[in-house]
């Protein structure tokens, strides 16, 4: 199976446990796709590039997989 990376951000306003929460899902649908996570690094809040929807910052994970 190919090596894939993907970094998705979740909105400044969440906690950590909603950020994990939304982690574990998103592994969840990997996994029932018969996908593997290979690792999953939480980079933590960050100032974004520019504004996105009135928010200057983001909760930035990375998550690399076999799909």
């Amino acid at each position: 199976m190919p090596f894939y990376e993907t970094v998705f951000i979740t909105r400044q306003d969440l906690s950590d446990a909603q950020v994990k929460a939304i982690t574990e899902s998103c592994e969840k649908i990997i996994k029932d796709g018969k996908g593997k996570v290979v690792k999953t690094e939480n980079w933590g809040l960050r100032t974004l590039a520019y504004r996105i929807n009135k928010n200057k910052k983001g909760h930035y994970v990375l998550i690399k997989m076999d799909a």
